[in-house]
Order: C-alpha cells, then sequence, then structure tokens
C-alpha cells in the first residue's frame, strides 16, 4: 500500500548546516514556533541507540525484498489531449548498479532526533526513490534524521548542534557498512534532496573525495533541494573541492545539484535557497534533463496526483477529464527548466507550458505552505524532485547500460 506524507521541506542536516540555520532559518520559521512550539520547549527525549547497520532491519530499502522501493507505483500518462495508458513500476531484477539514497526531513517524532521507527520516512522514499529500483538496485538507510520540531526548536534559540551530528554519524555509518560489506565494488550512484542531500555533501567531502578507489565507482550524485556553492562562473572548489557540476550529458563522477524556483519568481534576499551567502560563490545549477543546457529543456515528470498540499493558484485539476485514474501521473514537456546564474544567486527556472484547449493542467504545486502563506525563499522546493524525475532514472539508466556494456566487453581471464 502507497503511503505518502507530508514533506515541508524543513531540512537541518549536519554541523556544517548550522551557519546557514543561524542566518536565514530563524526568520523563515519564526512562524513554525506557533506550528511546532512544544518541540522548541519541552524537554526532548533521549536519543535512540545508534543503528547497527549490519541488520537488515535498519534498512529502508534494500535490494531483493519487499519494502517501499519495491512498491509498485501505478501511474497515468498525461499529454495535452488528455489520460494515455497506465502502468506499474517494477524493481529490476539484475541492476548493473546500486543508488544510496538519503531522504528529505519529514519526521513529526518528537524530539530533536527521529526514531528509528518509520512512518513519514516510508512515504518519502515511496514516491522519490522508488522509481530508480527499475535501473539500479536501492539502498536507504533509516537515520535519526533531525526533525520538524527541530526545526522550531532552532528557530527559538535552542541549540541543536548534537542533534545536527547524530544524523550525519548515522548517515556516515550506514554508507561504511554499505561500501564495506554490500557493495561489492560495484558503480554506484548517491540519491538525496533537502535534508538527505545536504548530508550526501558532507559524505562526499568527507568519505568519498578523500579515496580514490572510491570515488572511481561513483557514476553521478543527484542532490537537489539545497544549495551546492561553487566559484562563479566555474564548475568545483566551493562545497565539494574534487567533485564538479556535471556540464555534459553521459558525463560521470559530477553532481547534479539545483533548487527549483517558478519562473520569474528570482530567489529574494535571504532566501534559505537560490542564493550564496559567501562572497565571490554562487549556488550551483544543473539542468536535470540535460546536463549543461543553458536554455529551456522540457521535463519529464512523475507528480503524485492526491497530494494535500497547498497549491498556488488554487487545487490542481490534472485534466478536464476529470481526476487521475492512478495515484501519479506522468507529463513529458508540462513543464520546462532553464538554470539561471546570476551573480551569487544559482536556481532552475520552472515554467508551466500549457496552451488555451490542452486537456492537461495549467499549474503544478511545489512551493512550501506554512499559516496560509508561500514561503518566497523555499521557490519550488517541494517538486525539485518530481519535476525531473523521468529524467533522472533516465540518466542511472544510461550509466548502468553503459557499465553493463563495458564488464561484457572485458575479456575473459
Amino acid at each position: 500500500m502507497l503511503r505518502t506524507n507530508r514533506h515541508p521541506g524543513l531540512e537541518p542536516g549536519s554541523t556544517f548546516v548550522i551557519a546557514l540555520l543561524r542566518k536565514r532559518w530563524i526568520p523563515a520559521f519564526a512562524g513554525m514556533t506557533m506550528v511546532f512550539g512544544s518541540a522548541a520547549t519541552a524537554q526532548a527525549p533521549a536519543a535512540s541507540p545508534a543503528p547497527d547497520y549490519s541488520k537488515d532491519s535498519n534498512w529502508l530499502c534494500l535490494p531483493g525484498r519487499a519494502d517501499p522501493c519495491s512498491t509498485p507505483l501505478a501511474t497515468t500518462r498525461l499529454g495535452p489531449s488528455g489520460y494515455g495508458a497506465s502502468e506499474q513500476t517494477k524493481a529490476a531484477t539484475d541492476a548493473p548498479l546500486d543508488c544510496f539514497y538519503v531522504y528529505p526531513t519529514v519526521s513529526r517524532d518528537q524530539g530533536l532526533n527521529s526514531d528509528l521507527k518509520p512512518s513519514e520516512e516510508i512515504g518519502a522514499a515511496q514516491v522519490q526513490f522508488a522509481r530508480f529500483a527499475s535501473v539500479c538496485r536501492t539502498f536507504a538507510p533509516v537515520y535519526r534524521q533531525m526533525t520538524m520540531g527541530a526545526v522550531a526548536a532552532f528557530a527559538a534559540g535552542g541549540d541543536i548542534t548534537e542533534a545536527a551530528k547524530l544524523a550525519y554519524t548515522d548517515v556516515a555509518a550506514a554508507w561504511r557498512n554499505y561500501l564495506s560489506t554490500r557493495n561489492g565494488g560495484r558503480p554506484f550512484v548517491l540519491v538525496g534532496h533537502s535534508q538527505g542531500s545536504a548530508l550526501l555533501q558532507q559524505l562526499i567531502a568527507r568519505e568519498i573525495e578523500t579515496n580514490p578507489a572510491v570515488v572511481a565507482r561513483m557514476k553521478l550524485a543527484i542532490l537537489p533541494g539545497y544549495n551546492l556553492l561553487v566559484p562563479q562562473g566555474r564548475l568545483v572548489g566551493g562545497t565539494l573541492k574534487k567533485t564538479p557540476l556535471c556540464s555534459r550529458q553521459g558525463q560521470t563522477g559530477c553532481v547534479i545539484s539545483y533548487t527549483s524556483f517558478r519562473e520569474n519568481n528570482v530567489p529574494p534576499a535571504g532566501a534559505i535557497f537560490g542564493i550564496a551567502d559567501q562572497p565571490g560563490m554562487t549556488v550551483g545549477c544543473v539542468n536535470p534533463a540535460q546536463p549543461g543546457a543553458t536554455g529551456w529543456v522540457p521535463l519529464d515528470s512523475y507528480w503524485y496526483a492526491r497530494s494535500s498540499q497547498p497549491v498556488p493558484g488554487g487545487p490542481i485539476s490534472w485534466s478536464t477529464e476529470g481526476p487521475p485514474p492512478t495515484p501519479f501521473v506522468r507529463t513529458q514537456g508540462l513543464v520546462s527548466a532553464k538554470c539561471i546564474n546570476n551573480g551569487p544567486r544559482g536556481y532552475l527556472a520552472v515554467r508551466t507550458n500549457h496552451k488555451p484547449g490542452e486537456k492537461w493542467t495549467d499549474h503544478v504545486g511545489g512551493e512550501v505552505g506554512v499559516l496560509n502563506m508561500f514561503l518566497p525563499g523555499w521557490g519550488m522546493h517541494l517538486s525539485d524532485v518530481y519535476e525531473a524525475q523521468g529524467d533522472l532514472v533516465r540518466q542511472v539508466g544510461a550509466m548502468g547500460s553503459n557499465a553493463r556494456s563495458r564488464t561484457a566487453a572485458r575479456p575473459a581471464r
């Protein structure tokens, strides 16, 4: 059964995030203390014991078993002429590469760190990561992420340093277990969003860039929804010292990173995403449909059509034909995207391509709604993955095919 839960995109992640939080999260979430205020003042429960990642029970997703990442996702195609064929996702049985996923902030658990009993985390993995199971073996650890209550606590002046360390410590421990006992020397792709992307940025800097043998196996890192800084006019040298932004189709060993904003909605001063807060830096942007592209590119999108998230312009009517017959719809070209880099600002501009008389919707969502308003500095954070999920899965699939071809071409010994 599909389980999806609200992801308001609240993502403090770990120690290097603290400085960003101090500058931007307090004003952005002053109102959040009205919603989650008790988390800031109540006695936080003791953190759960550190997970033992040698135990399969501490993994949300592993290959070859029934779990959130092997859940079939019923999906209907939607085009300008209306609904088309329906299909279900299917996990590959012999994928040539691995995908390691860290989910975004979704936990409403009490305290500053989540427990190890996944609830909202299940829905996040299903809607963001399960489709990748068609092209790679899926690995997703359960970790003691920073909760939405932690955000409220920080906004009220609380100290979240130890909670931030805890989240990264778990992800790093899961990675080491994966690499030493589960990877078997296979090529891999990293996938994250929001807090997950922030943690994976650190993981690359601390655990991957320092190990040339592991660097050689990292085919791609897909890290939308969190600022990755680079010097203006360059592809590497800020957040990551050796791993560049992807700049062409099929490039390996690079990062696809972007934060989404609706067309003509430029990240305002002080925005949480899309604007660098260090002199000479900008926020990296890679078009997820065509790395290296500088113009508008149509996106291959998968949308959860039964979301209860508020949407600018009101609830979405996906088609004039009525509600979709499945929980998900796939659109190709309903939205297009273009990378914008202008001084410290760097973001993925997104526009809708509906024309009069067409049957598909004329608007999509993605903004973060709090207390009957949308936070302008967050852009279309909630749609970072959905808007280009088909493109991202396609690129991972192509890398897997290339890896299989190279393996087959090696002479027998």
